[in-house]
């Protein structure tokens, strides 16, 4: 389990450090940091699928998601006393990403290439470089506990006798340590790490329009994980029935919605699924449920998965939804977060409230100050970043 997660430099983020439970909730009024936050775990997790170049030259390369402000706000800025104004930086343009639970911890430095010199200098300038990345031992990074460690083109890792051993000379200032020095007989720890960030799982594209993929029959294959889309969320729920939890599943609709059942049926290989209701003398296809009915059905299948993944974030899930919804939301994330840590990110009061009443949740209020996102009275987790 995550433990301590730290962002620094990215966007309204400029020095945020979070401490983390089971089941964490994020919220804040809009515009207080919580899609930074969220796109920052995202950021994370692309780090173990090689793509966190090509995110950040999506976002409009480094210096767009970049922190805008000062390199740090004095008192008398903050008390108005003195304009908001630039000062002589002190350190390097960076961008910086970690987290760290009881057993390992990562970070990871993203800063700006080179200027361009010379009439052959590259076009890639919108491509960040990643300068240092370090994993430790434990929940915080310190002298005796790191054994692997890139800086530049270098990698090292220590071997078993805590020596350290050179693996890389060359690595290009856009692939990971995470992605090319992950080995299981040279760095078997960096690879175990790797693929459980790549585990996790984020979901905020849930779509429920008119022409969405989950209205309509899908080629159905045993789906222990529901995608991203919820374009397999047929599959997904006969997967459930079939080796997951399918008491759990049937306990989860008639709590939503009272003497409903899911059924799923094939034809030539392809699932549709269809939900009976009470009162109704034939049950509703997916085409024809209502966006919020799908959509708690889709988050039905994400948070009831047989293969529950280390760590969940999910991403406003409150949308569309009714407000008898969520409180048999709140239950369902409740229970889910006996199997995986959960981060909620949601500014609706009634999910929020709720899942307080249900669950021994952490709630991380953000709010903003200066166009700085800051935690209100959050507790501020001791963190070290490696130095480039």
């Amino acid at each position: 389990m995550i433990t301590r997660l730290a962002v620094s430099g990215y966007r309204s983020l400029r020095d945020v450090r979070l401490s983390l439970g089971p089941l964490n909730v994020v919220t804040g009024a809009n515009g207080t940091g919580k899609s930074s936050l969220y796109r920052a775990l995202r950021l994370l997790a692309e780090i173990a699928q090689g793509r966190v170049i090509q995110s950040l030259a999506a976002e409009g390369g480094l210096p767009s998601t970049l922190w805008a402000g000062p390199e740090t706000l004095s008192r008398t800025m903050k008390r108005g006393v003195h304009p908001v104004q630039g000062t002589t930086r002190s350190t390097r343009v960076a961008l910086k990403l970690g987290f760290a639970g009881p057993d390992y911890g990562y970070a990871i430095d993203l800063g700006l290439p080179p200027p361009p010199d010379g009439p052959r200098a590259s076009r890639f300038t919108r491509d960040p470089e990643i300068k240092v990345e370090s994993v430790w031992t434990g929940e915080l990074l310190g002298r005796a506990n790191a054994f692997a460690e890139r800086r530049g083109p270098f990698v090292r890792v220590r071997d078993d006798g805590g020596q350290w051993r050179e693996v890389y000379r060359s690595l290009s200032p856009a692939d990971s340590m995470m992605t090319h020095g992950a080995d299981p007989r040279e760095a078997l720890e960096l690879l175990l790490l790797r693929d459980r960030m790549r585990d996790w799982r984020f979901y905020d594209q849930l779509r429920t329009d008119r022409d969405a993929p989950a209205r309509r029959p899908q080629i159905g294959t045993r789906t222990p994980v529901l995608g991203g889309d919820g374009a397999d969320l047929a599959a997904a729920i006969q997967t459930i029935l079939e080796i997951g939890d399918h008491e759990a599943l049937a306990t989860t609709i008639d709590d939503a919605f009272p003497r409903a059942r899911l059924e799923v049926s094939e034809a030539d290989g392809y699932f549709e699924l269809a939900m009976e209701q009470h009162g109704l003398l034939r049950p509703l296809k997916a085409a024809e449920l209502s966006d919020g009915t799908l959509r708690y059905l889709l988050l039905v299948a994400a948070l009831l998965s047989p293969r529950p993944p280390e760590l969940m974030i999910l991403n406003e899930p409150e949308a569309s939804l009714h407000p008898d919804l969520l409180a048999p939301l709140a239950r369902l994330i409740a229970a889910a977060a006996t199997r995986s840590q959960i981060v909620v990110v949601s500014h609706a009061d009634g999910l929020v409230s709720a899942l307080r009443r249900e669950a021994d949740s952490r709630e991380i209020v953000l709010e903003k100050e200066l166009s700085e996102t800051l935690v209100r009275d959050g507790e501020r987790p001791s963190w070290n970043w490696p130095a480039r």
